[in-house]
Parts: structure tokens; sequence; C-alpha cells
């Protein structure tokens, strides 16, 4: 046993790594030191808000601090490389699922863990779930008995498949999209039972990404295991949240919610046949009663920051830190072990894959020379129907990105993937040089001020700077609608409306907002060619019908609208957005104007739900919601944040916020008809037929 603190580091500053930096700081006896990553920005952005140091390398980390354990968090084909390296520089180690990418490197780790004296674990995090280890404990007391049947539920809708990005490693082949997912159920499996014989595999419901490759988007795999009969199934449509493990016993079932932390037991009653329904409800009643109340009771304890996803990360994190200071054996839920017997089992299925799902012969190059324009955000729903439309009048376009193959299927003549940072500014000059336009789409997503400033405002102004150097013919930058206060239901906004005061209004129309203030003042002082484009609520095809700027969704099937939803809402289409940026390039005298990209008003939020149910079969359960109480709930989170919680850059939205989300102004699209020839679709039929469909609903 060791009193020492164990020291950790991240190797990599993705989404999955703030998961795993807050839930160490809840485990006994850690202290996260280091997080390095070869994007530093993003190292540093993270280790400031974790108390650690940032690096660019596992190697530069471990000279300067030494790590006792490291987390593997990279892409999963750096997996075994880079856990290989930790272990013979001395350090123990976690690595994310999937553990690696083949059989064949999950054991070169193990090998060398062995080889090294180190211990390597694996974060199957869901079996570090409260609700799970009390699944166990009753699984042990006899209270289930045997089991002859389980099964395995994935049913959660994967955007990504329906908006990109398309480049991610996951969607480059069905094996990847099995080896993200899959060890999620093949761990439950294989924890409780052991590993599976007499596999079947069956996928379900393909679809041809933008980029050609067919995916499934659902599968189902059977098994035995012992004596029990195992069934994983996967759906990625949308639907509602089943994400659960369900056992049949002699004496008993079992259900875990583990999106939920939630276990419900149910077991037999010896009462006669009038009062046995009646005790079977009851009992079912309670038992949903007594998870409802525990679960609640974390989250009001914890002030909601311990999500039952954390909480299988805590769970799971303290087994493996607990079995290093302790000397012991690594629990069996996230050993090596365990871990290459997931890996054992995904493999088998590899050889079941149909011949239309395997990775296809590489694409045809893409288009060389230099393009014409520039698209920014170009593999984004918006920004890949505009690079449609541009190769359609002809031009070659570039898209700035970071993805190694083709995203644009069928236009490889005629795009050109640029691949200079979005830091680099003498990078872009090179990039933009002599080109005629170039289109900024893309969009942060920040959680704090600070963020915005330095991923949004500071980005958008080095690229007009770069677009200065290079001599750009136009820059034409996508800001929105929601940056005006439209909160006035007698108001009708047109492209001469102010914003107002921007303190008190939302982070992401305050930082697009300041964007087009700063891009104005470059127009003005160094005759920076902007043209700036403000759509509204862009719908289409290609696009979720789940839009925030209808409301806050609790699912794909329930929403809590802005407002009571009777409101005429500013409605467009992606393709009108996209030919009215088309439009813009070629314009002439529009420099340094703006241009509100909203279509006539055709539907309200309840109107847009009547389509869906008419277009789709499809309810969605709607509820109004009162602007008023929205903003004193988003009050008192402020105030738990910001004084609870030590979190001085929490900020909080203003009353006149609230109300603008709902649009209760109207908005005027008289400039971009008139100034730019631009015709939205103002027939509602063939709006609704364009907007709204089951394949943008369900990914059928």
């Amino acid at each position: 046993m060791t009193d020492k603190e164990l020291r950790v580091g991240l190797v990599g500053a993705g989404y999955i790594a703030d998961w795993h930096a807050s839930s160490l700081h809840r485990v006994p006896g850690v202290r996260l030191v280091g997080i390095c990553d070869p994007a530093l920005s993003g190292a540093e952005a993270l280790a400031a808000s974790h108390g650690a140091r940032a690096f660019s390398s596992l190697s530069e980390m471990m000279a300067a601090v030494q790590c006792d354990a490291v987390h593997i968090l990279t892409p999963p084909h750096l997996h075994a490389l880079l856990a290989i390296e930790a272990l013979e520089a001395g350090a123990h180690v976690l690595v994310e699922k999937p553990f690696a990418t083949t059989l064949a490197e999950a054991e070169a780790i193990c090998a060398a863990a062995d080889k090294a004296g180190r211990r390597v674990g694996v974060n199957h995090n869901f079996l570090g779930l409260p609700a799970y280890q009390r699944l166990r404990q009753a699984l042990q007391a006899g209270l289930i008995g045997r089991v002859d049947q389980a099964s395995v539920h994935w049913h959660y809708p994967l955007q990504p498949l329906r908006t990109g990005p398309f480049g991610m490693w996951m969607l480059q082949s069905a094996e990847n999209l099995m080896l993200e997912l899959g060890p999620h159920l093949h761990a439950f499996a294989h924890d409780l039972f052991g590993p599976m014989e007499d596999v079947d595999l069956r996928l379900m419901r393909p679809v041809t990404l933008p980029t050609g490759r067919v995916l499934p988007q659902g599968w189902r795999v059977q098994g035995r295991a012992g004596v029990t009969e195992v069934t994983l199934s996967v759906s990625l449509t949308e639907g509602a949240d089943d994400r659960a493990l369900r056992l049949r016993g002699v004496a008993g079932s079992a259900e875990l919610d583990f999106a939920k932390d939630r276990l419900i037991i149910a077991r037999g009653n010896a009462s006669d046949i009038i009062v046995n329904p009646l005790r079977v409800e009851l009992a079912a009643a309670g038992a949903h009663l007594r998870e409802g109340l525990r679960n609640a009771l974390v989250q009001a304890r914890s002030l909601n920051r311990r999500q039952p996803y954390a909480l299988g990360f805590e769970g799971l994190f303290g087994g493996f830190y607990g079995a290093l200071r302790e000397g012991g054996e690594l629990p069996d839920a996230c050993s090596g072990a365990a871990a290459c017997a997931v890996m054992r089992g995904i493999e088998g299925l590899r050889l079941r894959i149909p011949e239309r799902y395997r990775p296809q012969p590489a694409a045809p190059a893409m288009a060389s020379g230099k393009p014409d324009c520039l698209v920014i955000g170009g593999t984004g729903f918006l920004g890949r129907e505009l690079v449609r439309q541009l190769v359609a009048e002809g031009q070659r376009v570039g898209v700035l990105s970071r993805a190694k193959s083709n995203p644009f299927a069928g236009l490889e003549d005629r795009v050109t993937l640029v691949t200079a940072g979005l830091q680099d500014e003498a990078a872009l000059r090179d990039a933009m040089a002599g080109m005629g336009c170039v289109y900024h789409l893309a969009k942060a997503e920040e959680s704090s001020w600070d963020g915005y400033l330095k991923n949004d405002v500071a980005v958008t102004e080095r690229l007009a700077r770069a677009a200065l150097g290079a001599g750009v013919g136009r820059f034409i930058y996508s800001g929105t609608i929601a940056s005006y206060d439209a909160s006035n239901p007698a108001q009708v906004i047109t492209e001469e409306t102010p914003f107002g005061d921007m303190a008190a209004r939302n982070l992401y129309a305050r930082s697009k907002a300041l964007c087009e203030e700063r891009l104005l003042a470059l127009h003005r002082s160094e005759g920076l060619p902007l043209v700036i484009a403000r759509p509204g609520i862009v719908v289409g095809p290609g696009g979720p019908l789940q839009h925030w700027g209808i409301g806050r969704w609790h699912g794909a099937g329930a929403v809590r609208i802005w407002g009571n939803g009777q409101n005429m809402l500013p409605f467009v289409l992606n393709e009108d957005v996209a030919r009215a940026l088309v439009l813009m390039a070629g314009a002439e005298g529009v420099e340094g104007r703006s241009f509100n990209l909203v279509g006539p008003p055709l539907l309200s939020a309840r109107g847009w739900f009547d389509a869906i149910a008419a277009q789709t079969g499809t309810r969605i359960e709607v509820a109004g919601g009162n602007l008023t109480v929205f903003w004193a709930g988003d009050q008192v989170k402020y105030a738990l944040k910001r004084y609870v919680m030590g979190r001085k850059g929490a900020t909080r939205g203003s009353l006149r916020d609230w109300r603008s989300r709902a649009h209760l102004a109207q908005f005027s699209n008289r400039a971009a008809c008139e100034g730019l020839g631009w015709q939205p679709e103002a027939d509602k039929a063939r709006f609704v037929a364009r907007a709204i469909s089951p394949e943008a609903m369900f990914g059928f």
C-alpha cells in the first residue's frame, strides 16, 4: 500500500479529456498534473481549468512531471503506440475505449505492461456506475437466479451520421463505428457472463454519407455465454433513449438503465391471485420511486455536477487507482485481460461484416491547383450545400479541413482540401492568395466568454487579416439574426436595426455581434471587402429537425419551446441561404453591408411541429416555455455557479435576451431580395416538403 499522492497525466485534450479531468478530482489520493496534446492551445485551455501543466508531447510531459499514471485519450488508432510509450516510460496506463483497433494491438499493450511491471486498464466507464455495482450484488445474492436471457441495448441517435463532421475516425468505416460503440455492450456481456460463442451479426439500415462511405445505422449481435443467451443491439437513428441492460432469471428480472444510473429488480410474490397483481405494480412503483429519489438526491447534493455518465468515470477510476494504491490486482471490469477479451469479441464480428460495408477502394484524388474560393466551415450543414452550389456554378472550391479523406463524394475534381491551421495567419494568408472570395461559416461552441474571445472572435479577426494580406476579392462572414434584440413583437427588424447592448446577451449571440463589429472596423480602416450574412433558423435536407432556435429539446421526442409558440418564426432553407451566399460574391456595391437571410413568415413553432406530425406521422411532445420562468431559472443557476461553485466567469442573460430567443419580432428580408436578387422559398407546401422528411427525423 502507498500513501503517496499519485500524479496523473492525460494524453489528448479533446472532448473526453474534460470528463476524465473532472472525474479525477473526485478520486482520493490522485492529482492531475499534466495534459499533453500536439495542439498545445487545447492542452493549455484544459490544463488552466484543472490546475495542471500543458505540454505538446507525452515525452515532454513525462520528463517534466514524471506521471505515476497516464490516461490515453487520443483517436483510437494512436492508443497502442502511446500506451506502450507511456508504459516504457514507467507509468501505469488507463486507455479510453476502444482499448485498441485490433486484438493484436491490445495484446501488445498488455505484453508491454507485463514487461515494464506496470498496470494497464481500460475505461469501460458504464461498468463503474453505482447501479451496476448494485446489480452485481443482487446477482451474487441470488435475487435474480440463474440468467437464461440477457440483452444490452444502445438505442441512441448518433447525430454525426446525419450532420457530420464526416471526417471523424468512427465514420471512416463500419469497423470503426463498431469499435467506437461496441465496447459498451461487449463489456457488460463479458463482465457478467464471460466470452460469447455461436455469434451471429446482422447490420441494419445502411446510409451513404457525403464521403461516399456506406455505414450501418444499427446492428444486432446474438450469441451464447455459458448458459445465457445474449443479444447486443445498437440503433443510431432518432428515437427515445433506450440504453439498458435487461436480465431474465429464474428468481426475477432486472433492468439497468445505464444512461440514467437506474436499477429496477422485479421478483415474484406469494400472494393469492387477487392481491398478487396489485403487489406486483406497487413493488414496481416503489422501485421506481426509490431510484428517482436516490438520483434526485445525488444531483441536488452535487448541484447537478454528478451526472450518471460522470458517475461511471468516478466509479471505474476509483477502482483503478484504489488497486494501484493498495498494490492489488485491478478490478476485472477495467483490467487489461478484460480489455483484450472485449477486443476479441468485437474483432470476431469483423469477419461477418457484409461486403457492402467493407472499406472501399481509395477515393479519387482531390483537385489540385489553386481554388477560386475558400469555404471555412465547408463540411458543416450549410457549408456542404454552399460547396455543392459553388461547384455547380463552375468554381473550383477550397475547403479548410483537417480531414485526410474526401468529404465530397463525386466532386473530387472540383474540391481541394486546404489544411492551414486557424491559429497560423501566415499559412492562412498563403492559402488565400489570389482567391476571389473567402466564406467564413465556422462557429465556435464554447462554455465561457474567454473561450469565445479566443476561439471565435480572435480566429475571425485572424482570418480577416489573412484575407487582407492575400488580396482576397471578397470576405463573406456568416453572423446570425440571434444577435438582434427580437423581444418586441411590434418591431420589424431590418439590417439597419442596431443590436443594442450585448453585455447581458447569451454568449453565442454576443460573440457573433463582436465578430461583426471587429470585421466592420477592418472594413472601414483597412478596406476589408466585407459582406455579412445573417441567417435565420436554417433547416432543410441533411439537417436535423431538432433545432435549438425553436426550443429546448429533451431528447428527440420532447421540446419546451421558447414562449407560447404562436408567433411566426424566421425559418429559411439551407439551399436558399447557400444561394444567397453565392450571390453575395458577385453582387456589386454590397461591400460593408449585411443581409438578413430569412424566408417569408410561413410557420410558427407550433405550426412546425404540426407539419412534422403531418409529414412523418410522429407527434413530438410540445410544451410552452414561459420566458420569465426561463430567465428566473437562469439567475438561480448563475448564483450557484458564481457563488457556490466559484466560477468567476459565469454569465447570465437578461430577460430581454430570453425573450429574443422566441424571435417575437418580425424580420424583413427585403434588402437581400432587392440587393441580391434573392428569392427564398415562399410556398408553404414546397417549404415543408424540403424542410421536413422522415430521413431528417429518423435517419432511415
